[in-house]
């Protein structure tokens, strides 16, 4: 029968191993065991402290929350980066509670449970810049023995189709697909020569010295708009009363006293003596779609929602849609475009940077400046501001799942910059963008040397 695929084990090999499922034993799996079968060791025997996860501080205790230690969960960790904005923070209470897996500079993180095998086995290398930082219970904490293998390599290795293959290998399915720490400790990692670790490790440093300068760039374009708008270092009024007209109240249409914070009164009057126009003025806003659960598949046309986005750029998502079932064209994002989240996580801003052949989520808007003294990557960046934040917080407050209506995003008040200033925040954006894809190259240089060396064996 087409299609079918059908693999031989011997009985003693499932008793070995308390593994009956059939998944386990695809072709695929009994390939990568015998390219592997030489020259390795167990993952379990290259560390300094055994594999452990971490562990989620109750949440009903506040002490154990609102500090600077970042609290890394299963969204923030992707292949060989790890992403914001962090949900949550930890206080130095809250860390003392899961101390064990303390992040330090050099270690490992691994994604164990997630919804499908796309979110296990996400990998990242710990640096200098994300520290202080823990994890959550979905991620496995692994410290390399650097007197037995070299950290870069390990992470390149683990993040590599062999890697992530294994980790697969070793998973269950079950209403999650996850993995124990045990388990992680079962990878076999090939041992190469220190030479060919080494070389792994420069490209690698290499490849995140780049990223740290993309991230200075978009820090100082950040810096440039908050100097030119009066934002640098500006604290807004936090007073716990306020006082409003009769009036005030009709033309909002608003009763929630949150939306009367003095705070926004405090950025409006900062905004007021700049040069502003409302968002719908300066921009085309077009509406995505929601296609219905039904129509989701692992192949065709990527599929982004809102949690495959972040101001750096669009994640691979797992969601697919029929390329035949699916032909609209004039959904797919064109060239600075700017994909702008109006559900869940609102406010977040990302410019198409050449046309895509994605469709994406209706909690994402699809906005194209019509106005010709605005540039694009200006406009992101104010988007992602904190002018941009507190006026999303405002219209959206109180909300259990937050929603932004597109008519509140249409009178968005946008600060308008001379010309000259849009273009050095713009060539610094790009800038940030390009040191960004060459990290990317260089750890996928690094990724398909190692997955070569593998081969050669």
């Amino acid at each position: 029968m087409e299609g079918l695929e059908i693999s031989v084990v011997k009985l003693s090999e499932v008793k070995g191993e308390f593994r009956i499922e059939a998944e386990h034993y695809q072709h695929k799996y009994q390939k990568l065991l015998e390219r592997l079968n030489k020259d390795f060791s167990y993952l379990k025997d290259l560390v300094s402290k055994p594999i452990q996860t971490g562990h989620t501080p109750s949440m009903k205790d506040s002490r154990f929350y609102g500090g600077n230690i970042k609290f890394v969960k299963t969204d923030n960790l992707r292949e060989n980066e790890i992403k914001e904005p962090f949900s949550n923070y930890l206080s130095n209470l809250g860390n003392s509670e899961i101390k064990r897996t303390e992040l330090q500079e050099g270690d490992i993180i691994t994604t164990i449970i997630g919804a499908t095998y796309d979110v296990i086995a996400r990998s990242c290398i710990v640096q200098k810049s994300l520290l202080p930082a823990n994890i959550n219970q979905n991620i496995a904490h692994i410290r390399p023995d650097e007197k037995k293998i070299n950290p870069e390599y390990l992470n390149v290795y683990l993040n590599s189709k062999y890697g992530k293959m294994y980790l697969e290998y070793l998973s269950r399915q079950m209403e999650q697909v996850n993995l124990n720490c045990e388990e992680v400790g079962m990878v076999k990692v090939p041992i190469f020569s220190d030479t060919f670790q080494s070389k792994i490790e420069s490209i690698v440093k290499s490849a995140h010295a780049k990223l740290e300068e993309s991230k200075s760039l978009y820090s100082q374009a950040e810096d440039l708009l908050l100097g030119e708008l009066g934002l640098k270092d500006w604290q807004p009024k936090n007073t716990l009363h306020t006082t409003k007209k009769f009036s005030d109240f009709a033309q909002s249409g608003r009763l929630d006293a949150e939306y009367y914070q003095p705070k926004y009164d405090d950025l409006f009057e900062k905004l007021s003596c700049l040069n502003c126009k409302r968002l719908g003025k300066i921009v085309s806003i077009k509406k995505s779609f929601d296609p219905g659960s039904d129509a989701y598949q692992e192949t065709g046309i990527p599929f982004i929602r809102v949690s495959d986005i972040s101001k750096d750029g669009i994640e691979k998502t797992e969601l697919h849609l029929s390329p035949i079932d699916f032909d609209i064209p004039e959904l797919k994002p064109k060239k600075d475009t700017i994909l702008f989240s109006k559900d869940g996580s609102i406010g977040i801003a990302y410019k198409v940077q050449s046309d895509l052949n994605v469709f994406t989520s209706g909690a994402l808007l699809h906005l194209v400046t019509t106005d010709s003294s605005i540039l694009p990557d200006y406009l992101t960046l104010v988007l992602n501001s904190v002018v941009v934040k507190l006026q999303a917080e405002r219209d959206s407050n109180g909300a259990i799942i937050q929603h932004w209506k597109p008519s509140d995003i249409e009178n968005v008040i946008i600060p308008i910059l001379p010309e000259q200033i849009q273009k050095k925040i713009a060539s610094l954006i790009q800038q940030s963008f390009e040191c960004k894809a060459q990290s990317k190259h260089l750890l996928e240089d690094a990724k398909r040397m190692v997955e070569a060396e593998i081969e050669k064996n």
